[in-house]
């Protein structure tokens, strides 16, 4: 944990957020700026500054598992979703610890960007 870094401060509990699951590696919660009527964050409990940091698989394992989960149990699959990892500032990462944005409720273009 980095006092430093909020998604670590509100992985402890110390910051406030929209919390919608949580288990002893992962938390998802609610972006404060969504870019669709469903975006959440899925984010390691466990401090990494990016993908590229990621060095055990066990990590992606976890928040891949858990995105899926909070995927089905609100109902997203029929109607789809996205899963984005922004890598650095220069593709749009703003907060710099691991998460996976989870997108739904629109139509998505591709390419995406």
């Amino acid at each position: 944990m980095s006092r430093d870094c909020l998604f670590c401060r509100i992985a402890e509990g110390s910051e406030r957020a929209d919390i919608v699951y949580s288990d002893p590696d992962v938390i998802v919660i609610r972006d404060i700026h969504p870019r669709a009527p469903v975006h959440l964050l899925v984010i390691p409990r466990q401090h990494l500054g990016s993908a590229d940091e990621v060095e055990d698989p066990s990590v992606w394992s976890s928040v891949m598992n858990a995105a899926v989960r909070v995927a089905r149990d609100m109902g997203l699959c029929a109607g789809g979703y996205r899963l984005v990892v922004n890598c650095g500032a220069g593709a749009g990462q703003t907060v710099s610890h691991l998460h996976v944005h989870l997108l739904a409720g629109r139509i998505f273009q591709w390419p995406p960007g």
